[in-house]
């Protein structure tokens, strides 16, 4: 990227609470100083906060990333309309699908991160959830059992190739023959493994972190209407202090009592992830999806499969809904709800955008409004460049806008 010319900021801090101004020079945060006026007010000045790292994103707003054939400009467009929800990071997803349709995704989108700088730097790695997963009913959720398979390297090495070595994170169950070799391999490569789908005992659990997992996959998602109340595979994640536990806090997808024993379980390594897939931001309705079959929106954003309220399709609602929901539910204050979605994922995966709002970070910002009705976004900031602004943008950064989507207008 051009080195960027230096801009100031007046906002209020999202930690703090405090009015400060900050500076931006070549992509990084250059200077954090307290205004005189101390105390802000919320109402004359936005808020500012690290910007939101999205690790499962499978789709957004009609732009789907497992909807063959997918092109690099789909890639560029989802890209654009996450920075209008405040994320300046994220790791695309690609689902059980075909050994072929999995292949050409991770090609697609390895080639469009090649060819731009800035499609380079807001993903910092692919997810690849499936197909390794359990096939049962219920853990299995709405991935298509017809390719549904035991872990395999060749097989893996494959679309690792295809992915220009860009698959960091690969979602699976260890309640294969062979899964913790698989596990151990995966790491030992620089992949974080992650459980999830899965119907695997809490020794397998165990093992499997043993080997090297790391996360669990939208832990109490993707799992049995029905489990035995104690020992099963939720609760052994939980308990695990070697797992990071990722959670769609959207409302729907986990009771407030859910996340509240998720955030005492684990403390420093919980975080939040949408997996929002392509039919989020669409009008409610019966949709037909290509791999999940037949799904029903509600007016509410509440995704389903048809005819089976209880087994959820993915999300279809953006991280700032579970930052919300977890701050007017009382789990947590508004700045830690906000740091579950934009400095834990960054810490989890070792990006520099961990350092959150501090001298030498990355310039990674989001300027918010807030209140009861929800978190609007007004402008979006990637590596110290404006790239959506959602009021009238000046002719400054109008005359910056180039072919590849450098700034993003409502």
């Amino acid at each position: 990227m051009k080195e960027n010319t230096e801009e100031r900021l007046e906002a209020i801090h999202y930690r703090t609470g405090e009015r400060i101004s900050i500076e931006l020079s070549q992509g990084r945060i250059a200077a954090i100083t307290k205004s005189e006026d101390a105390n802000g007010n919320p109402d004359e000045l936005p808020w500012v906060a690290p910007g939101l790292v999205d690790l499962q994103v499978n789709g957004w707003n009609g732009l789907d990333l497992n909807t063959l054939p997918l092109s690099e400009k789909t890639v560029a467009q989802l890209t654009e309309a996450l920075w209008r929800e405040g994320v300046t990071a994220y790791c695309p997803t690609i689902i059980t699908n075909s050994d072929e349709a999995i292949e050409a995704a991770m090609s697609t989108i390895a080639a469009a991160c090649s060819g731009s700088e800035w499609l380079n730097a807001c993903i910092p790695g692919l997810h690849l959830e499936g197909p390794f997963i359990s096939p049962q009913d219920g853990s299995r959720g709405a991935h298509d059992r017809r390719y549904v398979k035991a872990p395999d390297w060749a097989l893996f090495e494959r679309w690792q190739d295809a992915a220009e070595g860009r698959i960091k994170i690969i979602t699976l169950s260890p309640e294969w023959d062979g899964a913790a070799q698989f596990i151990a391999r995966c790491v030992d490569s620089g992949v974080k493994v992650s459980i999830g789908h899965t119907s695997a005992a809490p020794e397998q659990i165990r093992e499997a972190a043993a080997a090297g997992a790391s996360m669990s996959t939208h832990l109490g998602n993707g799992a049995h209407p029905l489990l035995p109340r104690h020992p099963n595979y939720i609760w052994e994640q939980l308990a695990d202090d070697r797992l990071w536990g990722c959670v769609i806090a959207d409302g729907f997808h986990l009771p407030a009592s859910v996340l509240k024993v998720a955030l005492r379980a684990k403390g420093a390594k919980l975080l939040m992830v949408s997996d929002a897939v392509y039919l989020s931001g669409m009008e409610p309705g019966e949709y037909e999806t290509h791999i999940g079959g037949r799904v029903t929106l509600t007016p509410e954003g509440r995704l389903h499969l048809s005819g089976q309220p209880k087994l959820l399709a993915g999300s279809a609602l953006p991280l700032t809904a579970g930052v919300r929901h977890m701050w007017a539910e009382g789990l947590c204050s508004f700045a830690e709800a906000w740091e579950l979605a934009s400095l834990r994922p960054s810490e989890c995966m070792g990006l520099p955008t961990a350092e959150g709002l501090a001298v030498g970070a990355p310039g990674d910002l989001v300027l918010f409004g807030r209140s009861d009705d929800g978190i609007r976004i007004e402008r979006t900031y990637k590596s110290g460049k404006p790239v959506y602004e959602a009021a009238h943008v000046a002719d400054e950064y109008a005359a910056a806008a180039s072919e590849d989507g450098t700034l993003c207008k409502r």
